[in-house]
């Protein structure tokens, strides 16, 4: 009896570490604030700190916890409703929050590149938090949702959070001058912000990460997601995570899901 129950708090374990890694990003992302620097003309020149991109880390981490937890309890073979709310509650933190966050000083960021920027008001740079509360409708309506066995309604939180978590990566590693000026575009975020709002609480069908029953037919669309991100890692770097979501998105609504 002591067994079956400690076996059954396996796979919780596992959330909480998907909750706490979460927590961890989300003080990598609150603890830099903005590095100001004049240059050569008398002029601002305004970055985020490195240490933003350990929140990136952290969100992959989160990620891989979460895939683990269904995982061992679908092998353990101890799923539970508790296990179910509380997983819910750790992607809200890792991928909602942490995200809004990183969308927050990002348009921080773009605000401060211009004269006055820095005495922004907040209220333009709330919107970020649209992110984290279509990412709780989205839990919320999953969980009292029984018809996602197979297919997911709406984008994934956790495909939300690793998009975001991608572009403090995207900002430090790249040469492009073209994207580090997306990347300091205020309109940028906004877009992007409601876009993938959007896509969470849509009831867009969208490819689940299970594999159930596995056969060829099944395994294809995400042979062809690991084709794009292989390939995109080693042309475009970082790049290849939004590139690879939006082959998700794209390819999710041109096939046919599996029936149940």
């Amino acid at each position: 009896m002591l067994l079956t129950e400690i076996m059954k708090q396996i796979p919780n374990l596992f959330t909480l570490l998907n909750l706490f890694a979460g927590c961890i990003a989300i003080v990598c992302i609150m603890q830099t604030g903005l590095t100001i620097s004049v240059d050569s003309n008398g002029e601002n020149l305004v970055a985020i700190p490195e240490k933003i991109y350990m929140a990136s880390l952290f969100i992959g981490i989160a990620a891989l916890v979460d895939f683990l937890d269904g995982f061992i309890a679908r092998l353990l073979k101890v799923p539970s409703e508790l296990g179910k709310q509380l997983d819910s509650l750790a992607d809200a933190v890792s991928f909602g929050v942490a995200p809004g966050l990183i969308a927050y000083q990002f348009l921080r960021l773009s605000y401060a590149q211009q004269a006055g920027g820095l005495d922004i008001n907040t209220l333009w740079l709330l919107p970020a938090f649209i992110l984290p509360c279509a990412g709780a409708y989205r839990l919320a309506r999953f969980n009292i949702d029984t018809s996602q066995s197979h297919g997911f309604k709406g984008v994934p939180i956790p495909a939300a959070g690793l998009l975001f978590a991608s572009f403090p990566l995207i900002y430090w590693y790249s040469n492009n001058d073209t994207v580090i000026r997306i990347l300091l575009n205020k309109w940028f975020w906004y877009a992007v912000v409601i876009i993938i709002s959007y896509l969470m609480v849509s009831k867009l069908p969208m490819l689940a990460m299970k594999f159930s029953g596995v056969t060829l037919k099944k395994l294809l669309p995400f042979l062809v997601l690991a084709v794009v991100l292989l390939a995109g890692a080693l042309s475009f770097g970082w790049l290849s995570v939004p590139i690879t979501f939006i082959a998700y998105v794209i390819l999710s609504l041109t096939l046919k899901q599996p029936e149940s």
